[in-house]
């Protein structure tokens, strides 16, 4: 299962500082939230789902979707599904 895979790395899960400003605007976070911590919170939340496409995985959570790298577990994006 595909989200084992990412849960099993969750320890290696970052971004980049552009990655948490994108991260913060496309899910309108608050500054004072922690956006890695806020994406690996949803990645763990038995509710999500994680699909892998290509080389990235997309973690679903209610509205949302998570991008992740499947090969370096960079976040690369977040944002509202439309």
């Amino acid at each position: 299962m595909m989200k084992r895979e990412l849960i099993k790395h969750i320890d290696s899960i970052h971004t980049t500082p552009m990655g948490v400003d994108r991260i913060k605007k496309n899910l309108r976070l608050d500054d004072s939230i922690d956006a890695v911590k806020y994406c690996i919170d949803i990645i763990n939340n038995d509710e999500s789902k994680v699909e892998l496409i290509g080389k990235n995985y997309y973690v679903k959570y209610k509205n949302m979707i998570i991008t992740v790298n499947k090969y370096s577990f960079t976040i690369i994006t977040a944002h509202i599904s439309k």
